[in-house]
């Protein structure tokens, strides 16, 4: 009988053909099998978890690493490490804030020597400033860049200035000749107030403004875009009119967007460094309502980890989006869908975010009853407050990483 390195057993496995009863069997970091939940499958070290879920491990997209007057390899270690209580095997990072930011291939190679070794995969975003050129985005890309990132605003500031609408199409048409997909913080600077870090500074007109420029450019060039990060729920109507007129045009939210109203935040709470706000509890209600409208363009949510801006968010994504999305009566396959599937597919990573014969063996256990109160000195958005959902263990590439979270013990 063939004997596998891991095979896990599960009655709520969430495969793309839904949620059922399977074991998993891996060989090598990869998935060679998805099999009944009884089947005699022979492996070195075996774990059932019963009624415990197996999920795909979160890609989570442009996350935030560097802080200022930090080590950058330190970064990458405790990024690595908060990714993995939160159920995060794939990391994309943003190009910004950051030293150096990652705006050219030498840059790039930086980064990935820093990163070098983690126990979750690591992949990075190329940087698309004022003077950035096509030999730039190429050689970017043949380092190693999975897609490319611009701002409207400040979303990459001091490292990365707003974007003109004659250098946002232009690096859009050499994008698309890439065949590659551009991230797009769409606050448009214009809009925002001095000093634009409060909510009141930065209206949903911001947004709104960015967005009619992002879908201008984008009709013209063709190139598929992905807003990052989408709060304003009024500019869903506007984001959702772009299919009709040709425009490939999707967006990112974030689980502090979606659960955490602007009324309900303490005066020293961590979401007051978020860009764009958090914003009213009305807000986050049609937020929720166009995420679940059919065909939402709004097709991920990411944690919107940005150390830089006092935002630890990684290791709770998860079980706060879990918390607010079962009280609407969703599944499991639509966390998935939001948190691992189509961010992975949307930059390329087609061995990620599916629990699927020939995948990569990233494979969560989440128990979708435990419930947990956040400690009341952790530095994210969601101290003191009890949310529902459980990670651990984590296998990633087949591997239980050291210092892996075992809640399901």
């Amino acid at each position: 009988m063939t004997e596998f390195d891991i095979v896990v057993r599960s009655t709520r496995v969430v495969a793309p053909d839904g949620v059922r009863p399977a074991s998993v069997a891996v060989r090598d970091g990869r998935i060679e099998a998805v099999d009944a939940y009884d089947a005699p499958l022979s492996a070195a070290e075996e774990t059932d978890l019963g009624d415990v879920a197996l999920l795909p491990g979160a890609v989570d997209l442009d996350t935030g690493v560097h802080a200022p007057g930090q080590d950058l390899a330190e970064a990458y270690r405790r990024v690595g490490r908060a990714a993995l209580r939160g159920g995060v095997t794939s990391v994309v990072a943003s190009p910004a804030p950051a030293r150096p930011a990652i705006t050219c291939a030498d840059a790039l190679h930086v980064h990935q020597r820093a990163a070098a070794g983690l126990p979750v995969s690591l992949y990075f975003l190329g940087g698309v400033t004022r003077g950035t050129g096509p030999l730039d985005l190429a050689d970017l890309q043949a380092a190693g860049a999975v897609a490319f990132r611009g701002s409207l605003s400040d979303g990459g500031a001091p490292d990365m200035a707003a974007l003109s609408d004659a250098r946002l199409r232009k690096s859009m048409a050499e994008i698309a000749a890439l065949d590659s997909v551009l991230l797009v913080h769409a606050e448009d600077a214009e809009e925002l107030g001095t000093p634009a870090v409060s909510a009141e500074q930065r209206p949903p007109r911001a947004e709104r403004r960015g967005l009619e420029r992002v879908i201008a450019a984008a009709r013209v060039v063709g190139t598929r875009t992905h807003v990052c990060p989408f709060s304003a729920a009024e500019c869903a109507a506007l984001l959702a009119a772009a299919e009709s007129i040709g425009v490939a045009l999707s967006a990112q939210s974030c689980a502090h967007y979606l659960c955490l109203p602007a009324e309900a935040l303490a005066p020293d709470s961590p979401a007051h460094g978020c860009r764009p706000p958090v914003r009213s509890d009305a807000n986050r209600k049609a937020l929720w309502s166009a995420l679940l409208s059919p065909d939402s363009a709004i097709s991920t949510v990411g944690s919107g980890h940005l150390p830089a801006n006092g935002i630890h968010t990684l290791e709770w994504n998860l079980p706060a989006l879990w918390t607010a999305a079962t009280r609407r009566g969703l599944g499991l396959a639509d966390l998935v869908r939001w948190a691992s599937r189509t961010p992975a597919d949307l930059v390329g990573l087609t061995g990620k975010g599916r629990i699927a014969v020939g995948c990569d063996a990233d494979l969560v256990a989440f128990d979708p009853l435990r419930r947990r109160v956040v400690p009341g000195d952790d530095p994210s958005p969601y101290a003191g407050r009890e949310l529902t959902g459980g990670v651990g263990p984590v296998w990633a590439m087949g591997r239980r990483p050291p210092g892996d979270p075992d809640t399901t013990a």
